[in-house]
């Protein structure tokens, strides 16, 4: 049995310049930490004494007999990929729901295709495992994503993001005073909508746009350099972040019509009036978890105002996709 633990993460700026369409012409750029909340797959060999061969619990049980009749489409494209001569029984737990813009689809694509590895006896980096996640889900699945969510979980940490135009990324690890991170982090609310999307959806509209939106998405990648510099520069207010994430939600906004909701702006101006400086819909936006930058002594009225909505702490976290249980019972 293996068991891989592969962290969620939430992206500040720079969210949109990851998709291939933009990056192929452009370059892009993001500011994005993993966080304290993980995904879990379990995988092992199934014995062959039953009338299916492979074996998927998730929100829902299939047992099936060859890979391609599997409906979840990230196990069919994954398992696809894999090829795996022998049957699987494969769990997932989580503990954020998904389509909530965390990047759980994401995190789910590399965690199993880590567990596969490992069935394997193989040892995958986290290079490559972040390479394997993002041709899954946009050549093999043909989902409408973009590269930062499956780097972020494969390599874990505060990170600086940056695609080339080649195709290539290079991860840059944010070197910030732990004062500074954690004053940071006490400044940061997250909290559940109550609604999810279909993230492929939303992207595909902000894609289908982006040709028209080269002044929002120039400015948002000009925004990690911002940030970073914040971040560094220990004299200046840390509330200038916040100010940022405000002026990106603004941009973000503008990338098209179903990135926000009337609901959305509604919780983000209730928001704001009781103390919010800035804040996000995390993901390609129309529901999922809001970020909020909160000064700590506002937070309390902030909570108070969205008491409908569900509020997650979390806690930055450096550890990226890992197998937390390692009993090899064959290969696969």
């Amino acid at each position: 049995m293996i068991i891989t633990r592969t962290p969620f993460r939430i992206s500040f700026f720079g969210g949109g310049t990851d998709y291939p369409t933009w990056a192929a012409a452009h370059g892009g750029e993001v500011l994005s930490t993993t966080i304290d909340k993980y995904c879990y797959i379990t995988c092992r060999q199934l014995p062959p004494f039953f009338d299916y061969k492979h074996r998927i619990v998730y929100s829902a049980i299939e047992n099936v007999r060859h890979w391609d009749e599997i409906k979840h489409p990230a196990v069919r494209g994954v398992l696809g990929w894999a090829n795996p001569t022998k049957g699987l029984e494969i769990h997932h737990d989580g503990d954020l729901p998904a389509r909530s813009g965390l990047g759980s689809s994401s995190s789910f694509t590399v965690g199993l295709v880590h567990a596969l590895a490992a069935m394997k006896g193989s040892y995958v980096s986290k290079d490559q495992l972040a390479r394997d996640a993002i041709h899954i889900e946009q050549d093999i699945i043909g989902e409408n994503v973009g590269s930062q969510d499956q780097i972020a979980a494969a390599y874990g940490g505060f990170n600086r993001i940056e695609f080339m135009r080649s195709g290539a990324f290079q991860v840059s690890p944010v070197i910030v005073k732990k004062a500074r991170l954690k004053e940071l982090q006490k400044h940061l609310m997250l909290c559940f909508t109550g609604f999810s999307r279909i993230a492929s959806e939303v992207a595909g509209a902000q894609i289908a746009n982006l040709k028209n939106r080269e002044a929002e998405l120039t400015r948002m990648r000009e925004m990690v350099e911002e940030a970073v510099k914040i971040l560094h520069h220990c004299k200046r207010p840390i509330e200038e972040f916040g100010d940022l994430l405000h002026q990106a939600w603004l941009c973000k906004k503008q990338l098209s019509d179903k990135v926000s909701t009337d609901e959305i702006d509604q919780i983000y101006q209730t928001a704001r009036d009781a103390g919010a400086i800035g804040g996000k819909i995390l993901g390609a936006g129309g529901g999922g978890f809001m970020l909020l930058f909160v000064k700590p002594e506002n937070q309390p009225t902030v909570r108070e105002a969205l008491s409908q909505l569900i509020h997650v702490p979390f806690n930055f976290d450096e550890s990226g996709s890992r197998v937390v249980l390692y009993q090899p019972n064959g290969l696969c």
